[in-house]
């Protein structure tokens, strides 16, 4: 499962969403779905603009964990 993990890092950096939307020039609305992590397509836009703001790498914003697959008897 692919996770966003910009709820982490504006925590860290002590940024808020607002604040994010505002420096990326990226309507609040889609902001906190990526923070709430409510998003099924990336956008590669959005994610170049939050990635330059944060001055991080995709690789700093997705986190990937694999899902344990369970069968049916």
């Amino acid at each position: 499962m692919v996770r966003l993990t910009i709820d982490r890092i504006l925590t860290e950096r002590g940024m808020t969403r607002y604040e994010l939307s505002k420096r990326t020039d990226i309507k609040f609305q889609t902001i906190d779905r990526y923070y709430k992590n409510r998003v099924v397509r990336y956008d590669s836009y959005i994610l170049d603009r939050i990635c330059a703001v944060l001055e991080c790498n995709v690789c700093d914003v997705l986190e990937y964990t694999k899902e344990e697959q369970t069968t049916s008897p």
